[in-house]
């Protein structure tokens, strides 16, 4: 009890950034279901990748392109191993890295217990961004598989009705691997926030409160996403056209 009254506010601050985090996850998975968003608008182009993808009988350039989103996401999972190397490496010199931080000023100063349990609070969020990438992975690769068994041009035995099922399940496999990714990147986006509880716990909570704003003007209020849904009503005429008229 003596160490909660202590911590409380770390503790309060602690409970805010997983309350900030959940909420905006599951928040944004409710508003996009009716809402346009980056997810939801990145999904209908997938099925129209798919769709034309069978129309093509070289997709030597479709399984290049799954292959490339496969290593953006090996890349950020190789990564978080290294930044969790580092942060194993701070916590068994934890005593050491306290006293770095007495020395600076504006930092709220913290018992060493406190510290240790920020460093663990620090490396789970990197645990949880390595399983998402890592999984992502894997979907990256069950897609990559469904492109392999894709029915090609030609084939008299498959019906339209089959065509259409089996675009709308391979883009629906790679919207789920790019949700993983996404939530990988959450991950990251968050876990530099903890940064900041080192530093003071009302300012972790600030730039909490924060990440959830850019993260919410990014999916569903930026610039590329209007550029994504708008569609043009009418053509432009060609130049030559513009002049005669």
């Amino acid at each position: 009890m003596s160490f909660i009254q202590a911590n409380l506010i770390h503790l309060v601050a602690a409970l805010w950034f997983v309350i900030c985090w959940g909420g905006y996850t599951r928040y944004a998975s409710w508003k996009g279901r009716d809402t346009a968003c980056l997810a939801s608008v990145l999904h209908l182009y997938r099925e129209d990748w798919m769709r034309r993808m069978l129309l093509r009988d070289n997709r030597i350039a479709d399984a290049s392109v799954i292959g490339n989103l496969e290593r953006n996401a090996s890349f950020f999972a190789s990564s978080t191993l290294i930044i969790l190397a580092g942060i194993l490496t701070v916590l068994g010199a934890s005593e050491r890295a306290v006293s770095l931080l007495a020395d600076i000023p504006m930092v709220q100063q913290a018992s060493q217990g406190m510290s240790e349990i920020k460093l663990l609070c620090l490396a789970m969020v990197f645990v949880y961004a390595f399983f998402t990438f890592s999984w992502c992975m894997r979907q990256y690769n069950f897609a990559a598989i469904l492109m392999g068994s894709a029915p090609m041009v030609g084939e008299r035995h498959v019906s339209e009705l089959e065509r259409k099922a089996f675009a709308a399940r391979a883009a629906r496999v790679i919207s789920m691997a790019a949700n993983q990714f996404n939530f990988g990147l959450r991950s990251y986006y968050f876990g530099m926030t903890m940064l900041a509880w080192f530093v003071s716990p009302w300012l972790f909570m600030l730039m909490s409160a924060g990440v959830v704003f850019v993260l919410y003007r990014r999916e569903f209020h930026s610039d590329v996403l209007e550029v994504m849904v708008y569609t043009p009503t009418e053509a432009p005429l060609p130049e030559a056209n513009k002049e005669v008229s």
